[in-house]
């Protein structure tokens, strides 16, 4: 059988069984309506998703009031959501093979119905906990069923470009909790403002009910019930798959930089080490939000246009971004704000990068078995941030006391980042060196790019 453009990187023992060849593909070239609108649905339901996570953020002075605690308790439950999150993935890419998308997208959704509703109406520490808990077990559900939808969908050249698409459009929801919802919290009150979120994730859930179908209705839907042992055999033969590995390492290293930066340590970093107006960082911070939703469909075109290039695409976003956050950190005095916004523009792209990742996992395993692989890949950056975020704030404490962090402070802070990267890119390098081993015994080369540049176009590369 021979390759597709696309599908030409995925190993000998999967391949006939991952993404479709052009004479196995049935699908037609152009997809139906229906199609779109099915994954319009679904990336209506990440919206959401995206929007009750981030949600609590813009809340934080309104929850120190309700909650009657502090910052560092508030900042906790940022910590927790994300372990919940993190901790999921493998369960959901498990579950998803085996439910359906539509199964876990309407799970999700009421998850996080139930925890807005507790958020709404309790006013102690543990039932807001509770609430946050809920929340982000019905996020973890989501973002692995909705990139399902697209292969299943649509072609296989679309799906690299609309994977990039989904995860850029997802991140309108923190657009919907920076601004509805922070009005209803001004205005209304908290109640109101978290009743709401909760009344339109339940329309969101029927709306999912009604329309949603986890493929076309002509597809052959694999599923089985399986035994405990077998989803360990399940995952243990994800994790074997070198193109996992390279996709879990590929997220891991690319993705941190830019979550670490927006979720917890890049507000106060611009604040009180560059000494950025609140206005300016939170400028800064909706720059981040605009880069990133450009930067996804150019991302997705040149991995759909240079298959066998993905693992270089990373490499070249780690390195950029390495060397943006040094120019950065060692500029005398403090960065100026036009530097960086150089540096937010960069981070961007750390986004779109780590969804080259779900694109290994997807032609690197049968159809079968994606959910628990691309939950793999997942959980790769989150884990990565979670070190991050945790590290830095380590070193702030031992390196600030009970006092504000300087610019220095933030300096040998933020320089773990570095630790991360080299970690991360030995060993996108060493399974990447795996993956094409296997592409060898099919006999498909990948040339240096010094050998091929100038001599014939990239994408026959």
């Amino acid at each position: 059988m021979t390759a597709s453009p696309v599908d030409r990187t995925a190993p000998p023992r999967t391949r006939a069984a991952a993404s479709p060849t052009p004479d196995g593909d049935r699908r037609p070239r152009r997809p139906r309506a229906r199609a779109y609108v099915v994954w319009a649905v679904g990336v209506l339901a990440y919206v959401v998703a995206i929007f009750n996570r981030t949600s609590l953020g813009v809340a934080g002075p309104a929850a120190l009031e309700r909650f009657s605690t502090g910052a560092a308790v508030l900042s906790v439950f940022a910590v927790v959501q994300l372990l919940v999150y993190a901790a999921m993935q493998v369960p959901v890419g498990v579950l998803v093979d085996r439910f359906g998308t539509k199964r876990l997208l309407v799970t999700g959704a009421a998850l996080m119905v139930a925890g807005q509703a507790v958020l709404a109406v309790v006013t102690d520490v543990p039932g807001a906990f509770a609430g946050r808990v809920l929340v982000g077990l019905g996020d973890a559900m989501t973002f692995i069923s909705v990139l399902r939808l697209v292969p299943a969908w649509f072609p296989a050249r679309q799906v690299p470009v609309l994977t990039q698409v989904t995860g850029m459009l997802g991140q309108l929801g923190q657009v919907l909790s920076a601004i509805p919802l922070a009005a209803l919290l001004a205005g209304p009150g908290w109640a109101v403002a978290f009743g709401g979120a909760a009344g339109v994730g339940a329309l969101v859930a029927v709306l999912v009910l009604v329309v949603l179908r986890d493929a076309p209705p002509d597809a052959v839907v694999v599923r089985r019930r399986r035994t405990v042992a077998q989803v360990r055999g399940e995952l243990a033969g994800a994790w074997r798959e070198p193109g996992t590995r390279l996709g879990f390492w590929s997220h891991f290293t690319s993705q941190f930089s830019g979550m670490v930066f927006a979720l917890l340590w890049g507000f106060p970093f611009m604040v009180q080490g560059l000494g950025l107006s609140p206005v300016a960082a939170g400028g800064m911070l909706s720059l981040l939000v605009a880069g990133a939703i450009a930067a996804g469909p150019v991302v997705g075109r040149l991995t759909a246009l240079h298959p066998l290039r993905r693992s270089s695409l990373v490499l070249g976003v780690v390195v950029v971004t390495a060397l943006a956050w040094t120019v950065v950190l060692v500029w005398p005095g403090g960065a100026p704000a036009a530097v960086v916004a150089v540096l937010v523009l960069v981070l961007a792209v750390n986004g779109p990068g780590s969804m080259v990742g779900f694109d290994f996992a997807r032609t690197y395993n049968p159809p079968e078995r994606l959910g628990t692989a691309t939950g793999l890949v997942n959980t790769g950056g989150f884990t990565a941030s979670l070190l991050t975020i945790l590290g830095i704030g380590v070193v702030l404490d031992l390196l600030a006391g009970d006092g504000t962090p300087g610019l220095g402070d933030f300096r040998a802070a933020l320089a773990l980042q570095y630790v991360v990267w080299g970690v991360g890119v030995v060993m996108v390098v060493r399974t990447r060196r795996l993956a094409r081993r296997d592409l060898a015994v099919l006999g498909v080369e990948v040339l240096p790019l010094r050998r091929v540049w100038g001599t014939r176009p990239l994408w026959r590369a």
